[in-house]
């Protein structure tokens, strides 16, 4: 999971690439973990209606998670720009579940920054 956290956070404005089927899940589920934490001490905190904890923890996940979730859809084949079909209540949020198990896709291939040059053929 620490490998995935950092994987995340160091490639926070990438949104090139791909990311495998447990790199995104294990980074889900710190997230789900940070996001408890948070709750928890807003709790604890006791301001009423104000999470300051949750707000931060928001902020400053929320490019990164987006990024990962990019990546993921270019790992199954998918552009990008379907992490929009999440704005739909419900439905959407399920499409994407379904579309985030999904396994790799060698047409995901497409979506892989480009590499060096080829080599010339030797004389």
């Amino acid at each position: 999971m620490i490998e995935a956290v950092k994987y995340g956070l160091a490639n926070y404005v990438n949104f090139n690439g791909r990311t495998g089927r447990a790199t995104f899940w294990w980074w889900v589920l710190a997230v789900i973990l940070a996001a408890i934490v948070a709750s928890i001490l807003d709790e604890g905190l006791g301001a009423g209606d104000i999470e300051p904890f949750s707000l931060l923890l928001g902020l400053a996940l929320f490019l990164p998670h987006l990024a990962m979730a990019v990546r993921r859809l270019h790992d199954t084949g998918r552009s990008g720009w379907w992490v929009l079909i999440g704005l739909i209540p419900l439905i959407g949020l399920l499409v994407l579940i379904f579309f985030y198990v999904q396994p790799s896709n060698p047409e995901g291939e497409k979506f892989d920054p480009p590499g060096p040059a080829p080599l010339p053929p030797a004389a």
